[in-house]
């Protein structure tokens, strides 16, 4: 996304650490696109301090790792600063102008000890839905696998200035950017997938094809969709395939390792609790029981000590 937005004229700066950042600062960004490799060059840097106060900030972190970083990043924030939420799962923001009941509810799950919702802010937020997939090939080299295709929404489904200003830099950058009028449905719509798929993924290693292909791996991903959806539509949302529909359509991306998979490859943290948990914490606030979420979450969560304990 960085690389085809300066491209496109925006003027864009990288936060990155490790050899990436030396790679970046060395050669530019680099990018493998429809079969040709493009570069830009950057502001790349470990520290956001060095960068100042931006319009948009576009966080693509692993939502886990969200917390962690929510000081450091206070540099980049003034007064009209937006930040995109490209993170997977359910975002810090989720219930804020929500409307009913559960309107300006905190999700422990995402937001454990509250400093994204009270030093990032909801209403800084527009929500994004990340569809394509991308992974580093070498360090400061980013291959693009599938997709160019990202929602975007107010919390509020307004359609204002910011949104529409981001909307066209997307577009001039050649992705697919919709203003959603209600962003949730998208973010339900992805994680709808990443909540069994993701798992199922880590637990087995079998990659998307096998997964949604082979009948018993298959009726578990869908008793967890089922779950999942009869939570999300409690809360307003709106499905508009159906579960047969939305597997057939992971199946269709073939032999892909889900990103949980590829973490825990590395032996690093997954993102179980933006995915899965929080749907957990969801269904416990409408009284919904989550069962095969349960069993599949508490699997996920001891095949990720293990591993991080070097099993």
């Amino acid at each position: 996304m960085g690389v085809q937005l300066a491209r496109a004229g925006a003027d864009v700066s990288f936060v990155a650490r490790g050899p990436h950042l030396a790679a970046m600062r060395e050669h530019g960004v680099r990018l493998q696109m429809d079969g040709e490799e493009v570069s830009a060059r950057v502001r790349c840097t470990s520290d956001p301090r060095e960068l100042g106060v931006q319009d948009y900030v576009i966080i693509t972190l692993k939502a886990h790792s969200l917390p962690g970083v929510v000081e450091s990043m206070q540099p980049l924030f003034g007064k009209h600063t937006a930040i995109i939420t490209g993170t997977n799962g359910i975002p810090y923001w989720y219930f804020y102008q929500h409307g009913g009941q559960f309107a300006g509810t905190r999700l422990a799950s995402v937001d454990p000890d509250g400093s994204q919702w009270s030093r990032l802010g909801p209403e800084r937020a527009i929500g994004c839905v990340l569809y394509p997939a991308a992974e580093i090939a070498e360090p400061g080299v980013i291959k693009h696998v599938y997709g160019k295709k990202f929602p975007i929404g107010e919390p509020s489904g307004e359609r204002t200035p910011r949104i529409q200003q981001f909307h066209e830099m997307m577009q001039a950058a050649g992705f697919d950017a919709p203003i959603r009028e209600n962003i949730r449905d998208e973010i339900w719509l992805k994680l709808w997938g990443n909540l069994c798929f993701n798992p199922i993924s880590a637990l087995t290693h079998a990659t998307l094809d096998i997964i949604t292909s082979d009948p018993g791996t298959r009726a578990l991903s869908r008793a967890m969709m089922i779950e999942g959806k009869q939570i999300a539509e409690q809360f307003g949302v709106h499905f508009r395939v159906d579960v047969e529909k939305r597997i057939d359509g992971a199946g269709a991306v073939g032999a892909h390792r889900t990103s949980m998979l590829v973490d825990l490859l590395h032996k690093r943290p997954m993102e179980i609790d933006p995915l899965l948990t929080v749907v957990q914490e969801m269904g416990r606030l409408v009284n919904a029981p989550t069962p095969t979420i349960d069993v599949v979450l508490a699997l996920v969560k001891q095949r990720e000590k293990m591993a991080l304990q070097g099993d």
